[in-house]
C-alpha cells in the first residue's frame, strides 16, 4: 500500500522491507528479547482521530516512557504482526462478536521476518472483565511443527513447555487451524509504579487471509482494515486501579470505551469482500 500507508516489500526478509514514519528506515530489534506482557489485567479501548492520539501522547510522556521497542524507532512506532487461529467454523471470532464474558484467542505473534528471532504462541483468555495472557516462545524453524500438533524437544522449551502444551490443548480442543494474518503500527508506553501500566496507540491495520502455518510480515494479499483509516486504536492497560491521573483525561477528553476486536474486524471485512471460507451467516 502506497500513499504514506505501511509499506512492506515481500521480496525483502524481515522488517528491512518496512517502511516507517517518514521514509525507509530499517526496523531496529533489541538484541535481548524482553516480555513486558502484561499476563493479569484489566484492558479498556477507545477509536480516536489522529490528533486526539497525538494529543494523549503528549499527556501521558511525564506520567510513563517509551518501551523498549519504541525507543529504537524512529517515530516510536514498531510493526506487529499475528497469526490467528481458529476453528472451520470460526468458533473464536463468533464468540467475539457475540460478545461471550468467558472467552479466549490463539495467536502467535512476532515483531519481525528475521528467522533468528522468536514468535510468541500466545492464548487470549477473558474472564468477565479481567483478561489473562499466557505466551510461550518458539523459534521460527518449530512454529510448523507445534501448529502440527507436534511435541517439541523439552530440552530447547524448557521454561516454556507448560505454556506451549497448553496452547497446543487449545488448539486441539477447537481443532483449530491458520486463518488470518494480522499486523499494525505500535506505539507504547509503561509505567513502572506497583500499579502496572501500559499505553498503546495502533494505526494502519491490516490483514491477510491465510492457511499456511507462517508470521510475516511482508508478502501478498495484504487488506487494509477501514477500522483505522483516519483512526487509532487506543488501548489503555492496567494490572490494579485506574490511575487518577489517566480517569481525568479521559474524562477531559470525553473518552468512551468500547469492545474493539482487530480480530474479529478483520476476519468480518475479509468475509464481506469474499476472501474468507465459511463465511460467518448472520454477520
Amino acid at each position: 500500500m502506497a500513499d504514506g500507508k505501511l509499506i512492506i516489500e515481500g521480496g525483502q526478509q524481515g522488517a528491512d522491507a518496512h517502511r516507517g514514519e517518514g521514509g525507509a528506515s530499517r526496523v531496529k530489534m533489541p538484541t535481548k528479547i524482553v516480555d513486558r506482557t502484561l499476563a493479569c489485567r484489566y484492558e479498556l479501548k477507545y477509536l480516536i482521530s489522529d490528533a486526539t492520539a497525538q494529543a494523549i501522547s503528549q499527556f501521558v510522556k511525564p506520567y510513563l516512557q517509551l518501551d523498549r521497542y519504541s525507543k529504537l524507532q524512529r517515530g516510536g512506532f514498531y510493526p506487529i504482526v499475528s497469526l490467528y487461529i481458529d476453528s472451520d467454523d470460526m468458533h473464536l471470532c463468533r464468540e467475539t462478536l457475540e460478545g461471550r464474558q468467558n472467552r479466549f484467542k490463539l495467536r502467535i505473534r512476532s515483531y519481525t521476518d528475521e528467522p533468528d528471532y522468536p514468535r510468541f504462541f500466545e492464548i487470549k483468555r477473558r474472564i468477565n472483565t479481567v483478561i489473562m495472557k499466557s505466551r510461550a516462545r518458539v523459534m521460527d524453524r518449530d512454529v510448523t511443527a507445534l501448529l502440527a500438533g507436534l511435541p517439541l524437544p523439552p530440552q530447547n522449551y524448557s521454561a516454556d513447555i507448560d505454556a506451549i502444551n497448553q496452547f497446543q490443548l487449545y488448539m486441539n480442543s477447537i481443532r483449530a487451524k491458520p486463518k488470518i494474518l494480522i499486523r499494525y503500527l505500535r506505539q507504547a508506553y509503561e509505567g513502572e509504579s506497583e500499579t502496572r501500566v501500559r499505553v498503546t496507540f495502533d494505526k494502519k491495520l491490516c490483514y491477510c487471509v491465510t492457511d499456511a502455518p507462517e508470521v510475516r510480515l511482508g508478502g501478498r494479499g495484504w487488506q487494509e482494515n477501514s477500522i483505522t483509516i483516519g483512526n487509532v486504536i487506543l488501548e489503555i492497560k492496567f494490572t490494579d486501579r485506574f490511575p487518577a491521573w489517566l480517569s481525568e483525561m479521559v474524562k477531559y477528553l470525553d473518552l468512551r470505551s468500547q469492545p474493539i476486536s482487530k480480530y474479529a474486524t478483520s476476519v468480518t471485512q475479509a468475509c464481506y469482500l469474499g476472501f474468507c471460507a465459511p463465511t460467518l451467516e448472520g454477520w
